[in-house]
């Protein structure tokens, strides 16, 4: 693969990554590098409402953009929005970026990415929606890779090292111990526990909440619940099934306390989803059960994963909605308990750890 040899080194940086939760845990390897790469440039990093708490108070960036890109959807606002995008991209265009990368891909990134007016622009050569066409360095990224592998391409494109693969979160610790006092449970994450992340943007990739909940039953130790106020009513259904094993955080923390929540667990149970991708970036065993996506292209990044799945002849369909979803119900408790039991050699229940 090629590298560019930029003329002068860049002192301001813009990287575009707005969404989603788990690709943005996917560029984080990227940021690193650049970081190491160019030690003395200020890096900008244009980010989606809502998720802005995966970077704030990040030591390798400078500035956060963070943009309403939902709220731009919406045809009633179109005025205010007209009104946002204009001042942005003003504003974006007096910082005089050296070099913006576009790790989105879409029609909206290419344009901020064209809006900066910098002098080098990269993104990828299979960009949809014509968003290349504002490149002026377009990087081959291909398709059947991990999104992980895919992002540091252009960051060997700019010649930077990519030999060492780590995902830097600003660390966030809360001030006093991390106790949650539920109505009917009092649950203190300093003792040992696993998180279960049932959630996900697909109702294709979620396994079912009655599996989720007899496998908590029988897991030898407590398990704690995480996901959006969305996912609040799958998870109190499943702390009903788990009978008391289990309990919900669901849309009781923000992303930070997400973060600090999956740090300290002894291992995760998820569907494919953005939350699991935290845990793979902070080197806490996933058991990730999978049906319509790829494991490979968007399964957990690195070693000590074990990906969860039947061969069903229509898997991976890469379908958001599905009228059977037989590749989730396929996959048993039972073999998601083994499993879990055999990698982790978790005793019974009477077994201290």
């Amino acid at each position: 693969m090629r590298t560019i040899k930029l003329i002068t080194l860049p002192k301001k940086i813009l990287i575009i990554k707005p969404s989603s939760l788990g690709d943005v845990v996917h560029s984080l390897p990227f940021l690193n590098a650049i970081r190491t790469c160019f030690p003395k440039a200020e890096i900008h990093w244009v980010i989606a409402k809502g998720l802005e708490g995966l970077l704030e108070g990040h030591p390798m960036i400078n500035k956060l953009w963070i943009i309403n890109k939902d709220t731009w959807k919406k045809m009633k606002h179109v005025n205010i929005t007209i009104n946002e995008i204009r001042m942005l991209f003003k504003a974006l265009k007096k910082e005089k970026f050296d070099l913006v990368v576009d790790l989105q891909g879409l029609l909206r990134s290419g344009i901020l990415t064209a809006a900066t007016g910098a002098p080098v622009k990269v993104g990828f050569k299979e960009a949809r929606e014509g968003s290349r066409f504002f490149y002026t360095y377009k990087v081959e990224g291909e398709r059947d890779i991990h999104a992980v592998d895919r992002y540091l391409k252009i960051a060997r494109f700019l010649g930077c090292d990519i030999s060492d693969v780590c995902f830097p979160f600003p660390l966030y610790k809360p001030t006093s111990s991390f106790i949650f006092h539920p109505s009917s449970f009092h649950f203190s994450l300093s003792k040992d526990y696993a998180v279960i992340i049932p959630g996900a943007r697909w109702k294709t990739k979620i396994w079912p909440y009655e599996h989720f909940g007899e496998l908590l039953s029988m897991l030898p130790l407590d398990t704690v619940i995480v996901g959006s106020k969305g996912d609040k009513d799958i998870a109190d259904k499943i702390v009903t099934f788990s009978k008391g094993k289990a309990i919900s955080l669901a849309g009781k923390t923000d992303l930070k306390d997400l973060i600090e929540v999956i740090r300290d667990a002894r291992f995760v149970v998820s569907n494919d989803s953005g939350p699991m991708h935290i845990a793979a970036a902070l080197h806490i065993p996933v058991f990730a059960i999978f049906g319509p996506t790829d494991p490979l292209r968007t399964g957990p990044y690195g070693e000590g994963h074990t990906i969860i799945k039947e061969k069903i002849s229509c898997a991976p369909c890469f379908k958001r909605t599905c009228s059977d979803i037989k590749c989730m119900r396929a996959v048993s408790v039972e073999k998601v308990y083994e499993t879990i039991m055999d990698k982790l050699n978790l005793a019974t229940e009477d077994t201290e750890f």
